[in-house]
């Protein structure tokens, strides 16, 4: 499987920035696909998460700012995100998982290039 990420780029505090992700050869219905991000020195944190079936999970710190979906089939993703703040600034990874599991805290078995997104205050 191989994860082609697009969008990223620079906002200012309080901009928003579009992720897109495709997944090559995804078609089983137990895929979790989601988006990991990690800053320099610190560690990852599993951003948000969807299913196959589109249920879906965020982690705390971007509750109500970003948004994960489907794009135009299963195997793409989308991550909205809103009302960004310097601490969002990180390489963000567009991830996927054939496990049943789908969640914010799984150790996914496929990760993009990463696209760097930056945040001016």
């Amino acid at each position: 499987i191989q994860l082609a990420e697009s969008g990223g780029g620079s906002a200012q505090s309080g901009g928003s920035l579009r992720l897109s992700c495709v997944g090559s050869t995804i078609t089983s219905s137990s895929y979790c696909m989601g988006w990991v991000r990690q800053a320099p020195g610190k560690e990852r944190e599993g951003v948000a998460v969807i299913d196959f079936d589109g249920s879906i999970m965020y982690a705390d710190s971007v509750k109500g700012r970003f948004t994960i979906s489907h794009g135009n089939a299963k195997n793409s993703i989308d991550l909205q995100m809103n009302n960004l703040n310097p601490a969002d600034a990180a390489m963000y990874y567009c991830t996927a998982d054939p496990g049943w599991e789908c969640s914010t805290s799984i150790v996914f078995d496929y990760w993009g290039q990463g696209t760097q997104v930056t945040v001016s205050s």
